[in-house]
């Protein structure tokens, strides 16, 4: 599968621009003292959580992107995409669990099945 075949979804990214300027508002405090300086973790890792963070899906599988890993869910074995109450898009997989599609919402729904090569259930063509 080439790249331009996958699709991706990302959270927005003012997360990554929230987050670089958080570090640089935690600048002053964490050079104060030595044992202040972990605070600069925190947006370290939010910032990188928000540019990594994600889901690709191509005709083979989804790939749920985290921090620090990825879980990788062929499309055989998804059962049905769905929403939760919050408007989160989930995907329940054959073995019975759900499973929540990081950064997607059930507004882009049609674009995921889209990337599977399938037409959506009611469309022309």
């Amino acid at each position: 599968m080439s790249r331009s075949d996958t699709v991706r979804f990302r959270y927005n990214q003012a997360i990554l621009v929230a987050a670089v300027i958080a570090a640089i508002g935690a600048l002053p405090l964490a050079s104060a003292r030595w044992y202040l300086l972990p605070v600069l973790l925190v947006p370290v890792a939010v910032g990188l959580w928000a540019w990594r963070a994600g889901t690709d899906a191509d005709a083979r599988e989804l790939r749920l992107r985290a921090l620090a890993g990825q879980r990788r869910i062929g499309w055989e074995h998804v059962v049905e995409l769905a929403t939760d109450p919050r408007g989160r898009a989930v995907a329940r997989l054959d073995d019975g669990q759900q499973v929540v599609l990081p950064a997607v919402r059930g507004t882009d729904l049609p674009r995921l099945v889209s990337a599977t090569g399938q037409a959506l259930p009611g469309s022309a063509g």
